[in-house]
């Protein structure tokens, strides 16, 4: 797949960007190589003066940002102004925090002296995702700077002007050229890139796919890692719960970003005494909710699937389990019209082997277990290979 900006919510090409050229990749490692060298003698102070303007510049930018977001991926605007504003938080907690955090730890020894040390590594690739295009950068990138590591960032094909403006932040910021890049890689690229010995490690969010494939080769090279994947996250609702808390919740967490979140809750599994309840409470705030296309309309709850492929995948996940017997509440279609609109749905009656119970929805749709009791619960929760979060209530 080519690097392009593709509104989600029309379809529309808006605009392309070519591969880099293997010269561009050279240029970026020996750039980022030789600023490494310098950047991790620089002081703690003169880190921190930096990525607080880069905090600054996030602010006074951020509509900007937000529409790029929305333009490129299909978030809300309130939702991506909302990132652009946690990106900046998380800027400024390292910058304020990472020295304490970094400081040599002295260890009790009778003979001589001795502590643990934090040294940066070098330049860490970023392979990051299109769901949340800037916080996944920045929570990656704020800590490893201050550590006085540097960053090559590769970023998801469909957020292209994201991942250009994110590295005009750094430079407007006024970061040494070299400290943060970004690159239009592709696959064979980045393998290619995993094995120079410039690359000291690897962050992946993303897939299984994707994280598997980077995991592998850079343990081909004895290079570490650090992956965050597919989720499946279980909303246990007890017999005990507030229903109009959990309710409410329920609606947020399972619709946040439009459903493309991997600690998004996907499954809920209710007890039987208030499932009927749960269920007729879940589809009125499914139903309610307004979708539309946010850059033309603000109000809207949630906008378009980020990709028309991925819209398509969750029609066919969907309609797979409808077919081997569950229950469909609500929604399960495409929504008319142009752009990758997926009803707000909601499955119930899903057993084993069906794609809803052993896959990963990542989409506006909800579903539903019944249990007898905590045991059943507890016990439903864990039977899944996708183990990231939760919530009990």
């Amino acid at each position: 797949m080519n690097f392009a900006t593709i509104n989600p919510a029309t379809n529309e090409v808006i605009e392309q960007f070519d591969f880099a050229t293997p010269q561009a990749v050279t240029q970026a490692l020996e750039q980022g190589h030789a600023t490494f060298k310098q950047w991790r003698h620089s002081s703690f102070d003169t880190r921190a003066e930096l990525l607080h303007k880069v905090a600054r510049v996030l602010e006074e930018e951020k509509e900007k940002h937000a529409r790029l977001i929305s333009l490129e991926m299909g978030k809300t605007l309130g939702q991506a102004v909302a990132e652009v504003k946690k990106c900046a938080m998380v800027c400024r907690y390292y910058a304020d925090n990472a020295a304490q955090q970094l400081a040599d730890q002295p260890l009790d020894t009778p003979q001589g002296k001795a502590f643990v040390a934090h040294d940066p590594l070098g330049i860490i690739l970023a392979v990051m995702p299109w769901n949340f295009p800037y916080w996944q950068v920045f929570r990656a990138a704020a800590p490893a700077l201050m550590a006085g590591n540097t960053i090559l960032l590769k970023h998801a094909p469909n957020v292209p002007q994201c991942a250009l403006a994110i590295a005009q932040v750094f430079e407007t910021a006024g970061f040494p050229q070299g400290v943060f890049t970004q690159l239009f890689m592709d696959v064979d690229t980045v393998a290619k890139v995993i094995d120079d010995d410039r690359i000291a490690a690897a962050t992946v969010t993303g897939s299984e796919r994707a994280g598997s494939a980077v995991a592998a080769r850079a343990g081909k090279n004895i290079k570490k890692t650090v992956l965050e994947l597919g989720g499946s996250d279980a909303f246990v609702v007890l017999e005990d719960a507030n229903l109009d808390l959990a309710l409410k919740n329920a609606v947020k967490s399972r619709m946040v970003n439009n459903g493309q979140s991997c600690i998004a809750a996907k499954r809920f599994i209710v007890h039987k005494a208030i499932a009927p309840a749960f269920t007729q409470g879940l589809k009125e705030r499914f139903e309610a909710l307004k979708v539309g296309n946010p850059l033309q309309d603000e109000a809207v709850d949630q906008g378009p699937m980020a990709r028309e492929d991925l819209a398509h995948t969750l029609d066919q996940q969907v309609s797979q389990t409808i077919q081997q017997g569950a229950t469909l509440v609500l929604g399960g279609k495409r929504l008319p019209g142009p752009g990758a609109f997926y009803a707000p749905t909601i499955l119930t009656n899903i057993q084993k082997g069906m794609p809803a119970y052993s896959q990963e929805l990542f989409g506006p749709v909800a579903s539903i277990y019944v249990v007898n009791n905590e045991e059943e619960a507890v016990a439903l929760a864990n039977d899944t290979m996708f183990g990231l979060g939760g919530t009990i209530w």
